[in-house]
């Protein structure tokens, strides 16, 4: 009787350990930016870019439709290239940005496209006003770093977002109310 009551509990605990939960990454702020551009009355493009941001994925490298992932920034810390630039972004034309506004993106879903790409839903909080987005995601690689010697990941991800469905659209359509946004971050395992 005892036997198969114990290769029972063998057998559970086998399947148990097969089914791999997500593990938390920590992104590498030193090699994580979000650039956006835009068209400038037709004549020019601007740059934008954020960096230096927090954020965690949760990935399932056996099941990555079960991972998911969050991340913020202030808004005060995006990089225009120009002072000027930068305060008429951060003036009540645009975000009329406090210390304590924040840029955060949390995902809702994970559709797997492929080996290595995905589109990532969330909802991205921005100026206030929540909405859902679409990530165009790849998972550039992942594996034990070379310098580091931990396991560590790397993604990158597009998305278009409209300027006016954030409150933001001031002066739109002569510049552009549709912003490009490109995604390139690193994640360490964590402890």
């Amino acid at each position: 009787m005892k036997t198969p009551l114990l290769a029972a509990g063998f057998l559970a605990a086998v399947a148990t350990a097969a089914v791999a939960e997500p593990e938390a990454y920590v992104l590498d702020s030193s090699h994580s930016q979000i650039v956006f551009h835009y068209n400038h009355l037709g004549f020019s493009t601007g740059y934008g870019m954020f960096s230096g941001f927090e954020g965690e994925i949760d990935y399932d490298a056996e099941d990555p439709a079960n991972s998911s992932v969050t991340v913020s920034m202030p808004v005060k810390s995006m990089i225009t290239g120009w002072e000027a630039r930068f305060d008429h972004f951060m003036s009540d034309d645009f975000f009329g940005a406090t210390d304590e506004d924040m840029v955060t993106f949390t995902s809702t879903g994970i559709e797997v496209t492929g080996d290595n790409t995905a589109l990532i839903t969330g909802d991205l909080t921005l100026n206030g006003v929540t909405k859902e987005v679409v990530l165009d995601a790849v998972l550039n690689q992942a594996g034990e770093h070379p310098m580091e010697g931990k396991q560590w990941a790397g993604f990158s991800a597009t998305t278009t977002l409209v300027r006016s469905d954030y409150d933001l659209g001031m002066f739109a359509p002569y510049v552009s109310d549709e912003v490009e946004v490109e995604i390139s971050v690193e994640a360490m395992k964590a402890e």
